[in-house]
């Protein structure tokens, strides 16, 4: 049975009541979302203590889902209520409805059983959640959800908008990525971004041994951790011997390859996980982080407290497209650099298993937008390059506008004249198994 399905109890328990508050609050916090559409990490800070961890993981795990497949619950609703209701009921559909797409994958063979105890639940729920008439209408419509959500997978050369609804994605996105990557390629990267994220961990004590229990992944330093160990990881980070961090974040640095002794500059920094790993690599030497004032400051300062004794860091709280240069002087930090990193906000395509909400606040002018801000960044940063220098480009997109199209239209432009591109990577997550990312070092002769 999925443990995802709160069975109606005889006698309520501890368990059970923490299995219903969790429920609750995460009806609560979709009821918001529908609302007010807030970011969803955003949205998960507001539970604040009100849940242990072994709920609030929980609350996660429902409201994540119900994101996840948003469009293929929301259509399938569409069609069954000619009147949505309130957004406290509406919320209950809502989680009932990925409890019905979860249980039907988890445990088709009895499959009837588990929907009449998730109608039952959001019965409940909705009882105190909303009120006794709205739980009737809660009973009929989610009895009728479970068929409707039932159906099979879209078939091979099924067209843009059948996938997009199956697989809860903007048509218009799915109509870019067939055009880009191909029927195949498109089917597996919706797959993929699907699933819930897998937790991978970076291990930096170096020398000491590393719990038997993290799996290690293909890319060196990097590990998966299981579910159910969180008590464990907990005092790994706080140590600092752990940092959680995807293997596709390393394809930057390595491609930079920074050196010991070498003074990096980290031009939009925040909130700091790259800028750790050049530390944790060149284990002598500077990082220069500058990213601009604002909330993710705090995290990118904790990240850079925590790098090694015998790199030094420089935090410059600034705007790369306003005179770089001279914000750097006026910190006494030098104003070229031999190793550049430019990691720049972008649609954040590739890392879509993550960032659940990201393709409900993408629109499709962004695949304008984005580009326009990335290319004047890469003319700001290049800028800081010394002669024989060298930059690296980078962002956590898949799709080419904001990649391939960007670095060739500098190179061809006046400030690109003294670059060359000398090496690139593009990871693909239904290939290499983690987040989307790519990456393109250019060197200044």
């Amino acid at each position: 049975m999925s443990n995802s399905v709160s069975n109606p109890p005889v006698v309520s328990d501890g368990n059970e009541r923490k299995r219903r508050d969790a429920w609750a609050a995460a009806a609560r916090l979709v009821a918001r979302w529908l609302e007010r559409r807030e970011r969803v990490d955003e949205l998960m800070e507001t539970l604040g203590g009100s849940l242990n961890g072994a709920e609030r993981a929980r609350c996660q795990h429902l409201v994540f889902g119900v994101v996840r497949h948003f469009g293929r619950i929301e259509a399938a609703l569409n069609r069954l209520i000619a009147h949505p209701p309130r957004f406290s009921t509406r919320a209950v559909l809502f989680v009932a409805g990925f409890e019905l797409i979860e249980a039907a994958a988890d445990d088709a063979a009895h499959a009837d059983g588990l929907v009449a105890k998730i109608v039952h639940h959001a019965v409940e729920q909705t009882k105190g959640l909303a009120s006794p008439a709205e739980a009737r209408l809660v009973n009929a419509v989610v009895r009728k959800l479970a068929p409707a959500l039932a159906g099979p997978p879209p078939p091979k050369l099924a067209p843009a908008e059948v996938l997009a609804e199956y697989f809860s994605h903007p048509a218009w996105l799915v109509r870019s990525w067939l055009a880009q990557f191909g029927e195949e390629a498109t089917r597996k990267l919706l797959e993929w971004n699907q699933q819930p994220a897998t937790v991978y961990a970076r291990w930096r004590a170096e020398g000491e041994a590393v719990p038997e229990w993290f799996k290690p992944t293909a890319s060196a330093g990097f590990y998966e951790l299981p579910a159910g160990r969180w008590t464990e990881v907990g005092p790994l980070l706080q140590s600092g011997k752990v940092y959680l961090q995807d293997p596709g974040t390393r394809l930057a640095v390595e491609l930079l390859a920074p050196q010991p002794a070498e003074i990096v500059f980290d031009a939009c920094a925040a909130p700091g996980g790259k800028s750790l790993l050049i530390a944790d690599t060149i284990k002598q030497g500077k990082v220069v982080a500058m990213d601009l004032p604002g909330a993710r400051i705090d995290r990118l300062k904790e990240n850079l407290s925590r790098v090694p004794e015998t790199v030094g860091v420089a935090l410059v709280q600034g705007d790369l497209r306003e005179n770089a240069a001279a914000q750097l002087r006026e910190h006494g930090l030098p104003q070229e650099f031999s190793a550049v990193l430019l990691d720049g906000p972008c649609s954040n395509t590739g890392v879509m298993r993550h960032r659940v909400d990201v393709k409900w606040r993408l629109q499709e002018g962004d695949f304008k937008k984005h580009p326009r801000q990335q290319l004047s960044l890469l003319h700001d940063a290049a800028r800081l390059v010394a002669a024989g220098g060298r930059i690296v480009y980078s962002t956590c997109s898949i799709d080419a506008e904001e990649n391939e199209h960007v670095v060739r239209e500098f190179l061809a432009g006046k400030a690109g004249a003294p670059f060359k591109l000398e090496a690139s990577v593009v990871s693909y997550p239904w290939v290499t198994g983690h987040d989307g990312a790519a990456a393109f070092l250019l060197r200044r002769e």
